[in-house]
């Protein structure tokens, strides 16, 4: 195993000290993973942008938006039409947060 640098181990303690930064980074990470995946399943089918635009009914431009992350509320439904055009899969999970926080609960309660 590498050793980590000052840099990683900064982070690492930053990430432990705030669990709010650390949910925030996961999450930007989890969809520069999905979006990776959506770019690795088309090359792994060795197809183009332009084609699996075809096969979705959507524009090149707009596949080139979806891979980069530049779409704003990419909706489920889009992950699962790319998907089953490329002959793979979506898989959703959701898991209960280590902590929820107190203004979390306090918005569901005043909007329930």
């Amino acid at each position: 195993m590498r050793k980590k640098t000052t840099v990683m181990q900064w982070s690492d303690n930053r990430l432990k000290a705030d669990p709010r930064l650390a949910q925030e980074v996961d999450q930007i990470l989890g969809k520069m993973r999905l979006e990776q995946d959506l770019a690795a399943l088309r090359e792994e089918r060795k197809l183009t942008q332009r084609q699996v635009a075809k096969l979705i009914g959507a524009s090149q431009p707009y596949v080139a938006k979806l891979e980069s992350g530049r779409v704003r509320n990419l909706g489920v439904g889009t992950l699962v039409k790319y998907a089953r055009a490329l002959g793979g899969t979506v898989t959703v999970r959701i898991k209960a947060r280590a902590n929820p926080t107190a203004p979390r609960r306090a918005r569901l309660k005043k909007a329930g």
